[in-house]
Formats: C-alpha cells, sequence, structure tokens
C-alpha cells in the first residue's frame, strides 16, 4: 500500500513538470528571443466589427418623427404575412387548392409547403397590376422623397381597397352586415365604406366563395366514391376500403379533364 502511494506520488509530480514545460514558450531555432516589452506592445487586429446600439433621449422632433416611423415599419414588417394572406387573392387560392386535394383523397400528395407555393405564386400573378399600382404610386414617390409617410398609405390603400371592393360587387351582403353592426349610415360611394369594415367583408367573402367552389369540386368525386361502394356491396367485399379503389378513378377523371389548368384558369377569372 505505501508503495503503492508512493508511486502515485512520483506520477503525479512528473506530470506536473511536464505540463510547466508545455506552457513555457520555446525560442525559434536560428532566432533571438523577442523582447517581452516588444510582444506587450503588440495588440491583435479585431477581425468582427463592434456594433454599438445606443438609447437616448430625443432632442429634437424630427428625431421623435424618425423614431416613430421605424417603429411603424417593424410594426408593418412583422404584419406582412397576415396582409398577403387575408388583404389578398391568396385566401380563396389556398382554400380551394386544399379542396382539390381533399377531394382527390390524397394524403400526402401534393405536400403543404407545394400547394402554398402554387398559392402564392398565382396571388403575385393576379395581384401585380395592384402591385404595380401601389410601387408606382406609393412607393417610388416616397423613396424619392416627393410625398411623406401618411400621402404614401393613402396611395398605397387605394388600390388595394379597389380589389377588394370589385370582390364585394356582385355580393355586398357582408359591408351591409359590418355596417349594421357598427351603426353606419348606408354608403353612397366606395369611399363611405371605412377600411375597418371593407377588410373583414372581404374576408368573409373571399371565405365563402371559397366553399362554393370546393362544393361544385367535391360532386364529381362523390359521384365516383358512391359507385365503387355499391359495386363493392353488391361483390360482398365489406371489408374492401372504397377509397383505395375509388383514388385511381378519380386521378384517372382529373388528368383527363386537364384539372390543373381548368381550375387555375376559373380561379384566375373569378378574380376578373
Amino acid at each position: 500500500m505505501r508503495r503503492l502511494s508512493i508511486l502515485l506520488a512520483l506520477l503525479l509530480g512528473a506530470a506536473a513538470l511536464s505540463a510547466q514545460a508545455a506552457q513555457a514558450p520555446a525560442p525559434a531555432q536560428g532566432r533571438p528571443a523577442v523582447r517581452s516589452n516588444q510582444s506587450a506592445t503588440l495588440t491583435p487586429v479585431p477581425l468582427v466589427p463592434l456594433v454599438d446600439l445606443r438609447v437616448r433621449n430625443p432632442q429634437t422632433g424630427r428625431e421623435v418623427a424618425f423614431s416613430m416611423q421605424v417603429l411603424l415599419l417593424l410594426t408593418a414588417i412583422s404584419l406582412a404575412p397576415s396582409l398577403l394572406i387575408l388583404l389578398t387573392s391568396f385566401l380563396r387560392v389556398s382554400i380551394v387548392l386544399d379542396f382539390v386535394k381533399r377531394a382527390l383523397s390524397l394524403q400526402q400528395v401534393p405536400p403543404n409547403q407545394v400547394l402554398m407555393g402554387i398559392s402564392l405564386f398565382l396571388t403575385v400573378f393576379i395581384m401585380w397590376p395592384t402591385f404595380q399600382t401601389m410601387y408606382a404610386d406609393s412607393i417610388k414617390p416616397m423613396s424619392e422623397g416627393t410625398i411623406g409617410v401618411e400621402e404614401a398609405y393613402r396611395a398605397a390603400e387605394r388600390p388595394l381597397r379597389l380589389f377588394m371592393y370589385k370582390q364585394l360587387q356582385a355580393n355586398p351582403e357582408n359591408i351591409r352586415l359590418f355596417m349594421s353592426m357598427r351603426g353606419l349610415p348606408k354608403p353612397a360611394t366606395l369611399a363611405d365604406v371605412p377600411t375597418y369594415v371593407l377588410v373583414p367583408s372581404f374576408i368573409l367573402n373571399e371565405l365563402t366563395v371559397a366553399f362554393k367552389i370546393g362544393i361544385l369540386l367535391y360532386i364529381p368525386f362523390i359521384i365516383i366514391d358512391m359507385v365503387v361502394a355499391s359495386i363493392l356491396m353488391s361483390m360482398g367485399m365489406i371489408m374492401l376500403p372504397p377509397v383505395m379503389i375509388s383514388m385511381p378513378f378519380k386521378l384517372v377523371l382529373f388528368v383527363l379533364v386537364d384539372g390543373w389548368g381548368l381550375l387555375t384558369q376559373q380561379l384566375v377569372r373569378s378574380f376578373l
């Protein structure tokens, strides 16, 4: 036991000596040792720039206005996805594409990310004239400094309101509903309808139109399901799920009538 403790102490001492030798800088071969005061004066150059953020009280009213503009810009950026979904054609297109997937009894194909991508690019295609008008009347003059933030907001709001109102012209019941709930008088023109009334009216109209299109999409595929289920029942194949047999027939019918082309054409025309 005593020999084992002596051996352990020797090993620990050797390890400590080797660690001290490794920490001591070794002079380069053939070169004189650099003085300690010269090495102390050399400072490494930082590779990452310094980013400083200072919070102080504003000195002038212009700085207060600039801070408010930055706050409004950050708020608009955070709400941009919701505005894109609710104030454009994205809502109707995405719901209709999801109805098509469910009517065909498809579970994983196409994925939801693909459907959202198709909805996004169809929305850009449909809304492109509105976006061009918003850029020409609002964003470009504001970047050139000819108009202020409030004027730019009004100019960008105008074509978007016109687009939403065009979708409500055939059925303005939703506008009447929200106007009556707020106790507002009957509007004579589009300018008399507030934006906070026009937006929920447009959303309800888009949901109604999308569900109507979904009902029309389901009708032929429901007939195929009923025919397949009745044939299986007459053959005594009760335990066989009808969806497994009817899904290939649905896909064949959808491809033969060029379903994607017809669906895209009717969706685009529904906004014109």
